[in-house]
């Protein structure tokens, strides 16, 4: 419905205006029962003025009214109040009247296919079971203002979820006077490089410029919940990741009229929880038989595979970890493949992340301060599927603050700790956290934080390469080919070693790693010592095991331990069983925390140290 502007109106113009009025008029007495919608466009007029009739645009109303009965008058005057209040295009707001128009095209077109139910989610698997869940939670019956958020990792799906309820609902026939999908929030202040009032002031005039469908200036904050007050709005907000950007955009549930809902999407739970959202869905896993579905979706277009790649599309989709985003971008990458191809791209998926899945993933990893980040890369490559009090002890008194990190790491999706205590990081997010310390130094690993690849631990002994950047080496031994010799000097460089693990996934196996001529040093900073097999009848003499937590030597040919008193007094835990040779129990009288000592013993012990006790 477009309104413009009469300054001298001829007799032509007089009577386009009147069948204006009277569409108008008609238009207004059946919209709240047909379900039209009207957009109106104000072209070189003030919608205040066509609200109350005055200026230029009330002296054409009244020349037209002069001649028309009280009731007529009456039924426009009330149409253009009604139409003049609904939120629309004005030419003021516009520099130029082409993009004006473009705009114009397109929130028609947008109109159109708000009005036409939507097909682009009805193959998703499981999508309809969330949309009902947050149907539920949304209580769309009742008036009050209702915010609720939708937490889950990277990759899980929460922005299809959010579209496909926004779809269902801004076409439902609903009465939200307002409608707005804003996307990618959080990419708002990284592309601006803005804080504060301005960051505030930005998202604010990008908020009223979407939900008005107009460009929008504001010179103010208060504008905002000027604007919004009385209207009944469906929001989403997707991919929200700081609390500035709620502030921004709903400070308060005062700012919008009865029965607004508004939805959040984010990858942090904390963050909905500070914003006082306390109604949070949380989109899990979908089960294995759905996660295969997926898959086959969008690698066979099919919710089964066809004969020949069972098989191969189940191990792709343990690859992808049951994680939607990675079942949706393995499948496409595998279509239309043949079998052998399959076999051929599987072993290169289980040691390499797709870069699409990295790149999505690599940002909830970018919003991590520096310490967060640290403990994500000691769980990728050390820690995964380990006890949460484990990990505490093995990390305390360090630079990193275990119990709040591993919070933040709960909180961010980026790992889960179960009932039972454990810690487990999803396949694909272990992947890249992998992948990110081999970016550190590609062609040197001996400059890289940790070591985890068989191959390359052995090339860094081997060559004696390690640096002080090592902080951790973990390297099941039953993944070397062949026996690896290495100098007594291997781990001399590596200063600030604290996590050495090298054992055997499969204990009956030969031992490969020999030490032909002893081994001279240790660093003083392990935290952590697990060496299955040690191969040599003692330990360095000059390691200072002042900071050991973990010490295990299983089924190793050490004959005595070290000589004398060692401090000891952050050690909680130490295991010798199987440990054949054996014949001095150390002195443990300065392991005053040692809390689990396991002893399997083959012969008699010569010496019994009085300073351990067995109960």
């Amino acid at each position: 419905m477009g309104i413009k502007s009469f300054h001298c109106c001829s007799l032509q113009e007089l009577r386009w205006f009147e069948l204006v009025l009277g569409r108008v008029g008609r238009d207004h007495g059946v919209q709240g029962s047909s379900g039209q919608t009207v957009m109106p466009i104000f072209y070189g007029v003030d919608p205040t003025d066509v609200r109350k009739q005055s200026g230029d645009f009330g002296k054409s109303f009244d020349t037209i009214c002069h001649v028309r009965t009280e009731e007529e008058r009456q039924r426009w005057k009330q149409a253009l109040t009604s139409v003049a209040s609904i939120a629309g295009d004005c030419s003021s707001k516009w520099d130029n009247d082409a993009v004006m128009i473009e705009r114009i095209v397109t929130n028609v077109l947008q109109e159109l296919n708000w009005c036409t139910p939507s097909k682009d989610f009805k193959d998703l698997v499981g999508l309809e079971a969330h949309v009902s869940n947050l149907n539920s939670m949304l209580c769309l019956d009742s008036n009050e203002v209702k915010i609720i958020g939708i937490w889950g990792p990277a990759g899980i799906g929460k922005t299809t979820i959010a579209r496909a309820l926004y779809n269902q609902l801004s076409s439902s026939g609903d009465d939200f006077q307002l409608n707005l999908f804003m996307e990618n929030v959080k990419g708002v202040q990284r592309r601006n490089e803005l804080h504060g009032y301005s960051l505030k002031l930005h998202l604010q005039e990008r908020f009223l410029s979407e939900i008005f469908n107009q460009r929008t200036k504001i010179s103010h904050l208060g504008v905002a919940q000027e604007r919004l007050k009385n209207q009944k709005a469906l929001v989403v907000l997707d991919d929200v990741d700081g609390l500035e950007q709620l502030n921004a955009l709903i400070d308060t549930t005062e700012w919008f009229g009865y029965g607004t809902r508004i939805i959040v999407t984010t990858e942090d739970r904390q963050l909905l929880k500070a914003h006082g959202i306390n109604q949070v869905y949380e989109v899990g896993y979908p089960s294995q038989g759905e996660a295969f579905k997926i898959l086959c979706r969008y690698a066979f277009g099919d919710n089964s595979a066809p004969k020949g790649f069972y098989d191969l599309a189940t191990e792709v989709t343990k690859l992808a970890g049951d994680l939607p985003l990675g079942l949706s971008v393995l499948g496409a990458s595998l279509r239309g493949l043949s079998k052998e191809e399959w076999i051929n791209a599987i072993p290169r998926l289980r040691t390499s992340l797709n870069g699409k899945i990295e790149k999505l993933l690599g940002v909830c990893y970018d919003g991590l301060d520096e310490k967060d980040k640290t403990l994500f890369l000691h769980v990728a490559c050390l820690f995964n599927g380990e006890k949460v009090d484990r990990v505490k002890q093995l990390l305390a008194k360090s630079a990193l603050d275990a119990d709040f990190g591993l919070k933040v790491l709960v909180d961010r999706s980026l790992i889960h700790i179960y009932a039972d205590g454990y810690i487990v990081m999803h396949f694909l997010l272990q992947q890249m956290g992998k992948e990110i310390i081999r970016g550190q130094c590609i062609n040197d690993p001996g400059r890289r934080q940790f070591l985890v690849d068989a191959q390359e631990i052995s090339d860094v002994l081997v060559d004696e390469t390690g640096t002080k950047n090592v902080l951790g080496i973990s390297l099941d031994m039953s993944e070397l080919d062949d026996e690896v010799y290495i100098s007594e000097k291997a781990f001399k460089k590596m200063t600030n070693l604290q996590f050495l693990r090298l054992y055997n996934h499969f204990p009956d196996e030969a031992v490969k790693l020999q030490l032909p001529h002893g081994l001279d040093y240790l660093p003083r900073k392990l935290r952590l010592l697990h060496w299955d097999s040690y191969p040599i009848k003692c330990m360095p003499s000059k390691f200072r095991p002042e900071f050991l937590v973990e010490l295990t030597l299983r089924d190793s040919k050490l004959v005595k331990l070290w000589e004398g008193v060692q401090p000891l007094t952050s050690l909680t835990y130490m295991d010798l069983s199987s440990s054949k040779n054996i014949k001095d129990i150390p002195n443990l009288s300065g392991a005053m925390n040692l809390e689990k000592l396991y002893l399997r013993l083959f012969r008699p012990i010569s010496t019994w140290n009085p300073s351990v006790s067995l109960t």
